[in-house]
């Protein structure tokens, strides 16, 4: 057998992520069109694989190592070519539309091939993600149809998400913990604007973006209380690239330095700042934890879906080894010691996949893709064409009364158990897809023994890649905390997560 059939087999004996959405439905929460996207949006990812990225991985992984500051804009633009970038923008913004539901199955299929070049295209949408949750309509609007025009002519147009700090990185993506954060990023208001100093590191596609959805503090001893978020664009005065970093795994997408130095960012690049809402039911800190929480609720998902990937991944590299080795006298896939091994890993990698299914299922009842769900909403977007929406919703986005109208629906509209049960469940499936991922390398490697370690078997750089999801999108222990604060400790009244 091929190995190309061989792959496309062990494909097939996976069971389709599609009869886990088929529940779902049933439950008649979410609609039935969603199955069909996702199915799409897999067949898609398994085509790209296929044809792209199962041949270039490694190629890749081995050009970083000679040359950490390589960039890869050919794998950047393929990926442009092949409409990613654009595909989970809304309609309304002139992008594809598609359900926000089937990007973690999308990612699953990518990582399955390769963490690196899924991060590649993925990070793309956590920096999209916290542009959307300002729901700053008028730059929403105007960032997105740079971005679809960039995939139109060729000229990819990224979105990165700079949050992390070189003194806060996990600190900064919970609020009782950025109240003790030692944030450095301080926005100084001036006639016009602000005037930005600090640097943010570990930006992940830093390089390679044109736009920056840029995390800074009013306050640097209330950061709780006056965070403000702003669309950064290359080129700007005080705006520049620092180092990329050297890193184990992941290599193929750069984690970039991003320093600002007096910048002067004018008052039409801020996306919101939490002190200056007015008429919302929160007040300024809680409305920068939302903002916080509308982002991972919806990007932690995607990185268990890459846990899961990487888990299923490791486990058909394994089985196929156990195919084609004999050990004994007889195939090791007739071990018992390897059976037992093997049906380890496939347990693992299908829990993965139930728990950002899970998660996914919740942020679209109670998270960010709450309204974008509504059954009548849902179709609407799906049916008609984007060519519609580019008729009239322009001129209505650049009104202030638009935003004002999203942020009034959206916001004032999730309740607090609401946002603690997207946001738990983002942090459990996080931890579960992770970790499960990483067992599952350990395993492959296991049963590989010395084959294992080298570098054309892919085992060694699957496990390489894997540990670096344990630590962004918040560290495996944050998210073990916010799943205790949002699903246990409601039920234990005493209990308090986050003291010191």
């Amino acid at each position: 057998m091929s190995k190309k059939g061989e792959s496309s087999q062990l494909l097939r004996e996976f069971p389709d992520f599609t009869d886990t959405m088929h529940s779902l439905v049933a439950m008649e929460r979410i609609p039935a069109g969603v199955v069909e996207e996702c199915r799409e949006a897999v067949a898609m990812a398994r085509r790209f694989n296929r044809t792209v990225a199962r041949s270039y991985a490694l190629e890749l992984d081995r050009r970083m190592q000679e040359d950490p500051t390589f960039l890869p804009w050919e794998l950047v633009e393929e990926a442009n070519r092949w409409g990613f970038f654009t595909m989970w923008i809304p309609k309304l913004f002139g992008g594809k539309g598609w359900s926000l539901s089937s990007i973690s199955p999308f990612v699953e299929e990518l990582a399955s091939e390769c963490l690196a070049i899924t991060n590649l295209i993925g990070v793309h949408y956590f920096g999209y993600s916290i542009l959307v949750a300002t729901w700053n309509i008028r730059l929403i609007d105007m960032i997105s149809r740079e971005v679809v025009e960039g995939e139109r002519e060729g000229r990819p147009c990224l979105v990165s998400g700079a949050v992390t700090e070189p003194e806060a990185g996990t600190d900064a993506e919970e609020v009782e913990l950025l109240a003790r954060a030692r944030v450095r990023c301080h926005a100084r208001r001036v006639e016009g604007g602000y005037v930005v100093n600090g640097r943010k590191i570990f930006i992940s596609n830093g390089h390679l973006s044109t736009w920056h959805i840029l995390i800074a503090y009013e306050d640097l001893e209330r950061p709780d209380e006056t965070m403000i978020a702003f669309a950064v664009k290359n080129g700007m005065p005080g705006f520049s690239f620092g180092r990329m970093e050297k890193k184990m795994g992941q290599k193929g997408c750069p984690a970039s330095e991003l320093v600002f130095e007096d910048c002067f960012i004018p008052d039409e690049n801020l996306l919101v700042a939490a002190s200056q809402l007015t008429g919302m039911k929160r007040g300024a800190r809680e409305l920068g934890m939302q903002l916080i929480d509308f982002v991972v609720s919806a990007t932690r998902p995607g990185v268990g879906a890459m846990g899961a990937g990487v888990a299923r991944g490791a486990f058909e590299l394994a089985l196929r080894f156990a195919r084609e080795t004999e050990v004994a006298g007889k195939p090791l896939i007739n071990h018992e010691w390897a059976q037992c091994l093997l049906a380890e890993m496939y347990k693992n990698a299908a829990l993965a996949r139930l728990s950002y299914m899970e998660a996914n299922y919740s942020n679209s009842m109670y998270g960010m893709a709450k309204l974008l769900s509504f059954k009548p909403l849902y179709y609407y977007n799906r049916l008609i064409p984007t060519s519609m929406f580019d008729r009239w919703m322009p001129a209505a986005n650049s009104r202030q009364a638009t935003t004002a109208v999203f942020r009034k629906l959206v916001m004032d509209g999730q309740s607090d158990a609401e946002a603690r049960r997207a946001s738990g469940w983002a942090s459990l499936a996080k931890v579960a897809g992770t970790d499960l991922g990483v067992r599952n390398c350990q395993l492959a490697l296991e049963l590989m023994g010395q084959a294992g370690l080298r570098h054309d078997r892919r085992a060694e750089k699957c496990l390489r890649d894997a540990k670096l999801l344990q630590i962004y999108e918040g560290t495996n222990q944050l998210n073990r905390l916010n799943v205790f604060k949002c699903l246990v400790a409601p039920a234990a009244p005493e209990a308090r997560a986050f003291e010191d």
